[in-house]
């Protein structure tokens, strides 16, 4: 069977959605070149490229999140775990130097990543129909949880900037089984849990900005619901937009988030173009972080809380999301 590449013979991308799995993102292949056409020399490719992976497990009663981030000139790796019933946000993040001890491989549907740092360890990890995801840090920290049914996920390619591309297969909504264990509490997972993946790599915009809402769980009449919208990363009339029911994908128009920037713990709003998604959003906690170190810098805002409104499956029948639980995100990245 003959390995699916993202990168074709001629060094480019073939910009749109992807049905078949992604083998290899053969980045080093790609024809990358200055805004002025000079190509670049390989050790610019290895050096420019980006890759991040961030999932999360959502219950009724709590929120987990976790990323692992290589830019080559820093790595790094944050968890945390949002308390709905005592709204308490337990959060921890690290960072190397020139990513040292962080590794993405570049296989969209079976490589593993990992970042350690001491006694902190990280990983992401392919499994049969899904992923395994584990922490180790010290404080009794322990994560240990399955993500599973990965069967139809939205994968994306499009180009970034004057010269680039980015890569992103995402899924929600996802089936998830573990728990956390952080000192001497444990959360553990039920049958109203589901959980998100987001694999994101390419030679991205110097400098990006987006808005991204993410939800997963089962509603009042026993439907998986799982969505991810984003606005501001795609902008060539590809959206990474997607409404999962039951398993089952459904790609969305263009999406709009309409929100206070400077007072942002106020509700959000956020509706699709086509009229399949209309929902409201009120944060309960946040994980932030401001970076500005000239050549790398970031502020990042991403929301833990609940949702309200409807979403539409194919035939326009109206599905209520009241009550669950997932994520809002401002962020602005120089990189």
């Amino acid at each position: 069977m003959t390995e699916k590449k993202l990168i074709d013979p001629k060094g480019r991308i073939v910009p749109g959605l992807i049905s078949e799995p992604v083998d290899t993102v053969n980045y080093l292949d790609y024809d990358l070149r200055t805004v002025m056409d000079k190509p670049r020399s390989r050790f610019a490719r290895q050096w420019r490229f980006n890759q991040f992976q961030f999932v999360s497990a959502m219950s009724p009663g709590w929120v987990f999140g976790m990323a692992i981030v290589d830019l080559k000139l820093v790595g790094s790796g944050f968890f945390y775990l949002f308390d709905f019933e005592s709204g308490q946000m337990y959060e921890q993040s690290f960072i190397q130097p020139l990513a040292r001890h962080t590794g993405i491989e570049p296989y969209p549907e079976r490589g593993n990543a990992r970042f350690r740092k001491g006694d902190v360890s990280l990983a992401i990890e392919p499994a049969i129909g899904g992923r395994n995801v584990r922490v180790s840090a010290p404080g009794n920290v322990q994560v240990d949880l399955v993500l599973r049914d990965d069967n139809d996920p939205h994968r994306l390619v499009c180009p970034a900037g004057y010269t680039g591309w980015v890569f992103t297969r995402k899924s929600s909504g996802l089936p998830v089984d573990g728990e956390v264990r952080w000192g001497q509490q444990i959360w553990r997972t039920d049958a109203q849990s589901r959980g998100s993946i987001d694999w994101s790599c390419g030679f991205m915009r110097r400098e990006t900005a987006w808005n991204w809402a993410c939800l997963a769980g089962v509603n009042d009449d026993g439907v998986s619901v799982g969505l991810n919208l984003a606005a501001g990363v795609n902008e060539t009339g590809l959206t990474e937009n997607a409404l999962w029911l039951n398993g089952q994908r459904f790609v969305l128009g263009a999406a709009r988030f309409e929100f206070d920037r400077y007072q942002p713990e106020t509700n959000w709003r956020v509706t699709t173009e086509d009229g399949k998604v209309d929902l409201s959003f009120v944060p309960s906690g946040v994980r932030k972080e401001k970076l500005n170190a000239g050549i790398l810098a970031s502020n990042f805002r991403q929301f833990v809380g609940t949702f309200e409104g409807t979403v539409e499956d194919a035939s326009g029948k109206k599905i209520p999301v009241a009550g669950l639980r997932g994520l809002m995100e401002d962020h602005f990245a120089r990189w």
